[in-house]
C-alpha cells in the first residue's frame, strides 16, 4: 500500500501505509474537531481508500504537552469515515489506561528516535567504545491453562510458551519468541520492544493478530494464507512476516 499523507500544511495526523495492508495514524495534535475535518477532506479524495480500512491508531507522536485524549471519541470518529481501529500504539500512562479500558491491544512506540550528537575536539584521543550492557534473560514463561478473551499475558525478558488454547480476544506479549501448543484465535505479539530474531510458534494457526518487532498481519491477510489452519511458524525478514510450516 502507498504511502498516503495529507495536503494540509499543518496536518493533525499523517496516514502511513505498509505491505501488510494495514494503516498506521499517527496523530500530531488532540484536536478531534481539526481531524474531524481533515478526515472528510481525505474521504472525498478517495473514498475507496478508506472502506472498512484496518487502522493502527498511534498516539506516542503526541507533543508532550496534549491533553488527556478522548480515546473513545477518536475511535468513534475514525469509523464514522471507514476506519477501524485494530489497536493503539502508544506510551502515555493514560491512552494505555483507556486503550485497556477498550479492550484493544497497545502496541510499544515506534522505534525511530533520534538521538543527540556530542561536537567532539578533532584532537582529542577517542573514547573507548562501551561495552553495551548484557540484556536481561528471564525464564521462559509457562500457561498450563487456557487463555481466554480479554485476558492478557506477558512475558518480559524472555518466551512465552502456552499449552493450552488461546480464545478469540484473549492477547499474548512476549520479549522474546512465542510458542502455543494448542489452537491459536487471539493476538499474539513478540519481540515486542524491538527484538526482530524473535519467532512464534503455533500448533494451529487461527489468529486475529500476529506481530514481530513491531509488524504485523491481521486476520483477513492470515486466512488467506495456504496455511491458515495447520501447525505453522512465523519470522520477520526485513519488515515481512514470513509464514512456514513447522
Amino acid at each position: 500500500m502507498s504511502q498516503a499523507e495529507l495536503l494540509d500544511q499543518d496536518p493533525v495526523f499523517q496516514l502511513k501505509g505498509s505491505m501488510l495492508a494495514i494503516t498506521v495514524m499517527e496523530l500530531a495534535y488532540n484536536d478531534l474537531e481539526r481531524l474531524d475535518q481533515q478526515l472528510a477532506a481525505k474521504v472525498a479524495q478517495a473514498p475507496n481508500f478508506f472502506s472498512n480500512t484496518p487502522l493502527i491508531l498511534a498516539l506516542d507522536k503526541l507533543p508532550e504537552g496534549e491533553g488527556s485524549l478522548d480515546l473513545g471519541a477518536l475511535i468513534a470518529l475514525c469509523r464514522s469515515h471507514g476506519l477501524r481501529t485494530l489497536a493503539v500504539r502508544a506510551n502515555r500512562e493514560n491512552d494505555i489506561a483507556a486503550a485497556s479500558a477498550l479492550d484493544l491491544p497497545v502496541l510499544p512506540p515506534s522505534g525511530a528516535r533520534e538521538r543527540p550528537i556530542e561536537p567532539t575536539d578533532g584532537n582529542a584521543a577517542p573514547k573507548e567504545p562501551q561495552k553495551p550492557a548484557e540484556p536481561e534473560v528471564r525464564p521462559s514463561k509457562i500457561i498450563t491453562s487456557p487463555v481466554r478473551g480479554g485476558q492478557q499475558v506477558y512475558a518480559q525478558g524472555g518466551d512465552l510458551i502456552v499449552l493450552a488454547p488461546v480464545s478469540s480476544g484473549a492477547e499474548l506479549l512476549a520479549d522474546g519468541n512465542i510458542h502455543v501448543y494448542a489452537p491459536m484465535r487471539g493476538r499474539a505479539l513478540a519481540g515486542i520492544k524491538g527484538n526482530t530474531a524473535a519467532r512464534i510458534f503455533c500448533q494451529q494457526l487461527g489468529a486475529e493478530l500476529l506481530s514481530i518487532a513491531g509488524q504485523y498481519k491481521v486476520s483477513e491477510d492470515l486466512r488467506r494464507d495456504p496455511l491458515w489452519g495447520e501447525a505453522i511458524q512465523v519470522s520477520l525478514s526485513g519488515d515481512v512476516l514470513n509464514i512456514t510450516r513447522l
